[in-house]
């Protein structure tokens, strides 16, 4: 199976901030945000395995700024590492002030996908080659997080979890 890059999995929303999505400061929900988040991150996801994907988990989520009515949002999305049948995606969101023009980044989250055939077994997917030094760096954090996600899970020994290991002994 032929390796890909972060590049082919980006994924670009932008939209516009609603009355009808925002709280009563006049603020997107944040249900809306990860509704948003959840889409673009399928899109990743569906484009580096070519295949019915499925929201395994939402890893981490920073709700950092608050996303203004009006604001044009935009939520950038792309695998960050892929493993036997599952691929973590990384997002991160910017708003656009809507007198400046000026993007500032608001928030970011972690999701898991899993890639399955059509009875909804898990499926193989194609190993990911990260190219820049950011892809670089969200690569080897996503097997700490796997690792960690196992481990609090009961499903891998802390003595198993090599990376983990590494980052507290070295």
């Amino acid at each position: 199976m032929r390796a890909k890059t972060p590049s082919e999995s980006r994924t670009i929303m932008t939209d516009l901030v609603l009355p009808s999505e925002t709280n009563p400061l006049n603020n997107l929900f944040g249900g809306e945000l990860l509704a948003r988040m959840d889409r673009a991150a399928s899109i990743a996801a569906r484009r580096h395995s070519r295949r019915i994907t499925v929201t395994a988990s939402v890893n981490h989520v920073a709700f950092n700024r608050a996303v203004p009515l009006g604001s044009v949002v935009t939520v950038e999305a792309s695998v960050s590492r892929a493993f036997t049948s599952s691929m973590e995606i990384f997002l991160d969101v910017w708003i656009e002030d809507r007198f400046t023009g000026e993007r500032t980044k608001a928030n970011e989250a972690i999701y898991t996908f899993v890639a399955v055939d059509d009875t909804g077994k898990p499926t193989e997917v194609p190993p990911l080659e990260p190219e820049t030094e950011l892809e670089k760096e969200r690569y080897a954090a996503a097997l700490r997080r796997k690792q960690l996600s196992l481990v609090l899970a009961g499903k891998m020994k802390p003595a198993d979890a090599t990376e983990l290991k590494a980052l507290f002994m070295s």
